[in-house]
């Protein structure tokens, strides 16, 4: 299984369904990497075609073979609407190591409601590197000096 580190590029997201009857909706991601999440900034007040071009890194171990995107709109007074996921399978990253950026369809229950278009790069983790690290663990001085 693949280790290293996930790096997503999250560009924009277009068409998406306005959860707002008033004003424009204030989006934002949530990005789950198995156990780690992560969450963009607020685009705030960019409606339906909201950009965002942030970075995010995640460390990918065992067993992780997607990234899940949420979409949210911020509310004040209110709880904050779920506006649509998607779910992006990680198994040809892992062979390709990056995917320029792609649109990717937001669904909710089962509904297509926007698309949301993220870049991908894998980095695998080089294990001699870090067997290395794990036998040495850096250096360590001996106890007497004669110069």
């Amino acid at each position: 299984m693949p280790q290293g580190s996930l790096e997503v590029f999250l560009v924009c997201a277009k068409n998406l369904t306005n959860t707002d009857f008033i004003g424009n909706m204030d989006p934002y991601v949530i990005l789950t990497c198995r156990t780690q999440q992560q969450q963009s900034s607020v685009a705030e007040g960019k409606g339906c075609n909201p950009e965002w071009n942030e970075n995010f890194v995640f460390t990918v171990s065992e067993g992780v073979s997607e990234l899940n995107l949420k979409i949210m709109d911020k509310d004040t007074f209110t709880a904050h609407d779920v506006v649509g996921e998607a779910t992006i399978p990680l198994d040809a990253l892992f062979v390709e190591g990056s995917m320029e950026p792609t649109s990717y369809n937001v669904v909710k229950d089962g509904y297509f409601c926007g698309e949301i278009r993220v870049g991908l790069t894998f980095k695998p983790e080089n294990r001699r590197e870090r067997q290395l690290e794990e036998n040495f663990g850096g250096w360590k001085e001996s106890g007497s000096r004669d110069y």
